[in-house]
């Protein structure tokens, strides 16, 4: 059981890095959403499978769809600003 928890604690940590190293938000939904499946690994060794199953919905799916969400509203949002701009400067 130690070795286990220690693989996946080292997994966790793997894929916390790799989040925090990750620069563009649009890349960084991929890792954030493994970084939840491997947090929900470490709950199911650590027998908290009720904890499992919330960190497998949230973290693994919810937190990673607002994120790509967020990012295509923001783009829109941008993109709908710079047409006025755009149409002003033509003559």
């Amino acid at each position: 059981m130690t070795v286990l928890l220690t693989v996946v604690v080292t997994l966790v940590g793997v894929a916390g890095t790799i989040v925090a190293l990750t620069d563009r938000p649009e890349r960084q939904a991929i890792p954030l959403s493994v970084f939840g499946l491997a947090l929900t690994v470490l709950f199911v060794v650590l027998q908290a499978p009720d904890v499992a199953l919330s960190q497998l919905a949230i973290g693994g799916v919810v937190v990673p769809l607002m994120v790509m969400l967020t990012l295509r509203a923001v783009r829109r949002q941008a993109s709908d600003s710079d047409e006025p701009r755009q149409q002003e400067a033509a003559p």
